[in-house]
Protein backbone atom coordinates (compact mmCIF):
# COMPACT_ATOMS: atom_id res chain seq x y z
CA UNK A 1 0.00 0.00 0.00
CA UNK A 2 1.13 3.36 -0.98
CA UNK A 3 2.09 5.85 1.94
CA UNK A 4 -0.94 7.76 2.92
CA UNK A 5 1.53 11.08 2.31
CA UNK A 6 1.47 9.63 -1.53
CA UNK A 7 -2.32 9.26 -1.95
CA UNK A 8 -3.22 12.61 -0.01
CA UNK A 9 -0.52 14.63 -2.77
CA UNK A 10 -2.19 12.49 -5.80
CA UNK A 11 -5.07 13.59 -5.03
CA UNK A 12 -4.19 17.01 -3.63
CA UNK A 13 -2.34 16.89 -7.43
CA UNK A 14 -5.70 15.41 -9.66
CA UNK A 15 -7.74 18.55 -7.71
CA UNK A 16 -5.42 20.98 -9.28
CA UNK A 17 -4.91 19.53 -12.65
CA UNK A 18 -9.20 19.85 -12.58
CA UNK A 19 -9.72 23.05 -11.17
CA UNK A 20 -7.36 24.56 -13.99
CA UNK A 21 -8.96 22.95 -16.55
CA UNK A 22 -12.01 24.35 -15.48
CA UNK A 23 -10.51 27.44 -15.79
CA UNK A 24 -9.45 27.63 -19.16
CA UNK A 25 -12.72 25.97 -20.14
CA UNK A 26 -14.63 28.65 -18.15
CA UNK A 27 -12.58 31.20 -20.26
CA UNK A 28 -10.67 32.74 -17.17
CA UNK A 29 -7.29 31.38 -18.07
CA UNK A 30 -7.20 32.50 -21.47
CA UNK A 31 -4.96 30.43 -24.99
CA UNK A 32 -1.39 32.05 -24.39
CA UNK A 33 -1.94 33.21 -20.84
CA UNK A 34 1.45 32.16 -18.67
CA UNK A 35 1.84 31.41 -15.27
CA UNK A 36 4.07 29.53 -12.92
CA UNK A 37 4.34 26.78 -10.40
CA UNK A 38 5.10 29.57 -7.76
CA UNK A 39 1.88 31.67 -8.64
CA UNK A 40 -0.16 28.65 -8.49
CA UNK A 41 0.73 27.04 -5.81
CA UNK A 42 0.21 30.43 -3.99
CA UNK A 43 -3.55 30.80 -5.82
CA UNK A 44 -4.30 27.33 -4.11
CA UNK A 45 -1.92 27.56 -1.14
CA UNK A 46 -0.56 24.38 -1.35
CA UNK A 47 3.00 23.47 -1.98
CA UNK A 48 5.05 23.39 -5.72
CA UNK A 49 5.30 19.96 -5.20
CA UNK A 50 1.17 19.04 -6.56
CA UNK A 51 0.90 21.50 -8.41
CA UNK A 52 4.02 20.93 -11.01
CA UNK A 53 2.50 17.29 -11.22
CA UNK A 54 -0.78 18.91 -11.98
CA UNK A 55 0.75 20.93 -14.53
CA UNK A 56 2.64 18.31 -16.26
CA UNK A 57 -0.26 16.66 -16.37
CA UNK A 58 -2.48 19.08 -18.43
CA UNK A 59 0.73 19.45 -20.85
CA UNK A 60 0.55 16.09 -21.47
CA UNK A 61 -3.15 16.83 -22.05
CA UNK A 62 -2.11 19.23 -24.57
CA UNK A 63 -3.81 21.99 -22.45
CA UNK A 64 -0.64 23.58 -21.57
CA UNK A 65 2.83 24.37 -22.90
CA UNK A 66 5.89 24.26 -20.60
CA UNK A 67 9.05 26.16 -21.14
CA UNK A 68 11.86 25.95 -19.23
CA UNK A 69 12.53 29.31 -18.02
CA UNK A 70 9.26 30.97 -18.39
CA UNK A 71 6.72 28.28 -16.78
CA UNK A 72 3.57 27.26 -18.35
CA UNK A 73 1.32 29.20 -20.70
CA UNK A 74 -2.17 27.64 -21.83
CA UNK A 75 -2.50 26.54 -25.40
CA UNK A 76 -3.74 28.42 -28.42
CA UNK A 77 -5.50 25.68 -30.70
CA UNK A 78 -5.30 26.83 -34.30
CA UNK A 79 -8.68 26.43 -36.58
CA UNK A 80 -6.58 23.59 -38.56
CA UNK A 81 -6.38 22.23 -34.80
CA UNK A 82 -9.63 22.25 -34.47
CA UNK A 83 -10.58 20.80 -37.68
CA UNK A 84 -8.18 17.79 -36.97
CA UNK A 85 -9.67 17.20 -33.70
CA UNK A 86 -13.60 16.54 -35.67
CA UNK A 87 -11.85 14.46 -38.16
CA UNK A 88 -10.48 12.38 -35.84
CA UNK A 89 -13.41 12.03 -33.42
CA UNK A 90 -15.31 11.33 -36.59
CA UNK A 91 -13.63 8.62 -37.89
CA UNK A 92 -13.06 6.89 -33.92
CA UNK A 93 -16.74 7.25 -33.54
CA UNK A 94 -18.17 6.24 -37.00
CA UNK A 95 -15.92 3.10 -36.65
CA UNK A 96 -16.80 2.42 -32.72
CA UNK A 97 -20.61 2.90 -33.79
CA UNK A 98 -20.29 0.46 -36.57
CA UNK A 99 -18.72 -2.02 -34.69
CA UNK A 100 -20.03 -2.44 -31.10
CA UNK A 101 -23.79 -0.95 -31.37
CA UNK A 102 -26.40 -3.36 -30.37
CA UNK A 103 -29.80 -2.77 -28.91
CA UNK A 104 -29.61 -1.53 -25.09
CA UNK A 105 -32.12 -3.40 -22.99
CA UNK A 106 -34.74 -2.87 -20.57
CA UNK A 107 -33.24 -1.16 -17.45
CA UNK A 108 -33.27 -3.56 -14.51
CA UNK A 109 -36.62 -3.82 -12.84
CA UNK A 110 -37.18 -2.04 -9.42
CA UNK A 111 -38.54 -4.91 -8.41
CA UNK A 112 -36.13 -7.48 -8.96
CA UNK A 113 -33.76 -4.84 -7.32
CA UNK A 114 -35.97 -5.11 -3.91
CA UNK A 115 -35.38 -9.00 -4.24
CA UNK A 116 -31.67 -8.46 -3.72
CA UNK A 117 -31.21 -10.36 -7.59
CA UNK A 118 -27.98 -9.18 -8.93
CA UNK A 119 -28.67 -7.48 -12.75
CA UNK A 120 -27.19 -9.39 -15.51
CA UNK A 121 -24.63 -7.63 -17.39
CA UNK A 122 -26.86 -6.58 -20.40
CA UNK A 123 -29.43 -4.90 -17.89
CA UNK A 124 -26.96 -2.89 -16.17
CA UNK A 125 -25.57 -1.99 -19.63
CA UNK A 126 -29.11 -0.74 -20.07
CA UNK A 127 -29.14 1.00 -16.77
CA UNK A 128 -26.12 3.23 -17.98
CA UNK A 129 -27.95 4.28 -21.21
CA UNK A 130 -30.74 5.62 -18.82
CA UNK A 131 -28.23 7.33 -17.36
CA UNK A 132 -26.38 8.81 -19.84
CA UNK A 133 -29.77 9.91 -21.26
CA UNK A 134 -30.29 11.77 -18.80
CA UNK A 135 -27.20 13.71 -18.68
CA UNK A 136 -27.53 14.67 -22.28
CA UNK A 137 -31.11 16.00 -21.74
CA UNK A 138 -29.65 18.23 -19.36
CA UNK A 139 -27.02 19.27 -22.04
CA UNK A 140 -29.76 19.64 -24.23
CA UNK A 141 -31.93 21.88 -22.04
CA UNK A 142 -28.17 23.94 -21.44
CA UNK A 143 -27.27 24.15 -24.96
CA UNK A 144 -30.90 25.49 -25.53
CA UNK A 145 -30.77 28.28 -23.15
CA UNK A 146 -27.41 29.25 -24.20
CA UNK A 147 -25.77 28.36 -20.69
CA UNK A 148 -21.62 27.26 -22.09
CA UNK A 149 -20.68 26.53 -18.61
CA UNK A 150 -23.55 24.09 -17.55
CA UNK A 151 -23.35 22.37 -21.02
CA UNK A 152 -19.88 21.92 -21.09
CA UNK A 153 -19.94 19.92 -17.66
CA UNK A 154 -22.70 17.83 -18.98
CA UNK A 155 -21.32 17.63 -22.49
CA UNK A 156 -18.22 16.43 -21.45
CA UNK A 157 -19.19 13.72 -19.15
CA UNK A 158 -21.67 12.56 -21.33
CA UNK A 159 -19.65 11.82 -23.97
CA UNK A 160 -16.83 9.89 -22.11
CA UNK A 161 -20.03 7.50 -20.88
CA UNK A 162 -21.44 6.89 -24.15
CA UNK A 163 -18.02 6.17 -25.65
CA UNK A 164 -16.96 3.80 -22.69
CA UNK A 165 -20.41 2.38 -22.99
CA UNK A 166 -20.30 1.55 -26.42
CA UNK A 167 -17.06 0.97 -27.13
CA UNK A 168 -16.05 -0.88 -23.65
CA UNK A 169 -12.58 0.32 -24.21
CA UNK A 170 -11.21 2.75 -22.04
CA UNK A 171 -8.18 3.67 -24.03
CA UNK A 172 -10.53 5.12 -26.71
CA UNK A 173 -13.13 6.64 -24.44
CA UNK A 174 -9.74 8.50 -23.01
CA UNK A 175 -9.14 9.47 -26.14
CA UNK A 176 -12.19 10.72 -27.33
CA UNK A 177 -12.51 12.67 -23.51
CA UNK A 178 -9.04 14.11 -24.24
CA UNK A 179 -10.23 15.63 -27.88
CA UNK A 180 -13.52 16.62 -26.52
CA UNK A 181 -11.56 18.84 -23.74
CA UNK A 182 -9.44 20.04 -26.57
CA UNK A 183 -12.35 20.91 -29.14
CA UNK A 184 -13.48 22.69 -26.31
CA UNK A 185 -10.90 24.41 -25.16
CA UNK A 186 -10.35 25.81 -28.47
CA UNK A 187 -14.10 26.96 -29.29
CA UNK A 188 -15.40 28.76 -25.82
CA UNK A 189 -13.42 32.09 -26.12
CA UNK A 190 -15.03 32.38 -29.37
CA UNK A 191 -18.48 31.35 -28.73
CA UNK A 192 -18.44 33.65 -25.45
CA UNK A 193 -18.14 35.79 -27.83
CA UNK A 194 -20.67 35.12 -30.85
CA UNK A 195 -24.10 36.48 -31.32
CA UNK A 196 -25.42 34.08 -32.86
CA UNK A 197 -24.15 31.37 -30.22
CA UNK A 198 -27.69 29.54 -29.52
CA UNK A 199 -27.05 28.88 -33.79
CA UNK A 200 -23.61 26.97 -32.94
CA UNK A 201 -24.58 24.79 -30.03
CA UNK A 202 -24.92 20.90 -30.90
CA UNK A 203 -28.10 20.12 -28.92
CA UNK A 204 -28.29 16.39 -30.34
CA UNK A 205 -27.03 14.31 -27.55
CA UNK A 206 -30.74 12.83 -26.74
CA UNK A 207 -31.23 12.04 -30.43
CA UNK A 208 -27.98 10.32 -30.52
CA UNK A 209 -28.50 8.33 -27.25
CA UNK A 210 -31.78 7.06 -28.05
CA UNK A 211 -30.53 6.40 -31.68
CA UNK A 212 -27.94 3.94 -29.63
CA UNK A 213 -30.19 2.62 -27.46
CA UNK A 214 -32.09 0.97 -30.39
CA UNK A 215 -29.23 -0.65 -31.75
CA UNK A 216 -29.63 1.95 -34.59
CA UNK A 217 -26.00 2.21 -35.83
CA UNK A 218 -26.56 4.23 -39.19
CA UNK A 219 -29.24 6.34 -37.44
CA UNK A 220 -26.19 7.26 -34.79
CA UNK A 221 -23.44 7.42 -37.00
CA UNK A 222 -26.06 9.87 -38.99
CA UNK A 223 -26.73 12.54 -36.25
CA UNK A 224 -23.00 12.25 -35.22
CA UNK A 225 -22.50 13.31 -39.31
CA UNK A 226 -24.65 15.83 -38.98
CA UNK A 227 -22.76 17.19 -35.72
CA UNK A 228 -19.28 17.37 -37.72
CA UNK A 229 -20.66 19.28 -40.36
CA UNK A 230 -22.19 21.80 -38.41
CA UNK A 231 -18.40 21.86 -36.67
CA UNK A 232 -16.71 22.18 -39.68
CA UNK A 233 -19.13 25.11 -41.07
CA UNK A 234 -18.83 26.62 -38.15
CA UNK A 235 -14.77 26.44 -38.57
CA UNK A 236 -15.14 28.40 -41.49
CA UNK A 237 -17.33 30.58 -40.49
CA UNK A 238 -14.23 32.12 -38.06
CA UNK A 239 -11.90 31.88 -40.86
CA UNK A 240 -14.00 34.24 -42.84
CA UNK A 241 -14.40 36.38 -39.88
CA UNK A 242 -11.03 36.24 -39.20
CA UNK A 243 -9.95 37.82 -43.06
Amino acid sequence: MPASGAVTRNTLRRQIADALRDEVLAGRLQPGEEFTVKQIAEQYGVSATPVREALVDLSAQGLLDSDQHRGFRVHQFSVDDYRGMVEARMLVVDGIFRRHVRPAPAPFPASAAASGSAPEPDVTRGVAFLSVRRRGEAAVRAARAGDLDILIGYDIRYWRELARLVSANDYIADFLHRLRVQAWVFSVPYLRSDRDLLGWLWSGHVDLVDALTLGDAEAAIAVVRAYNRQSLEWADRLERLAT
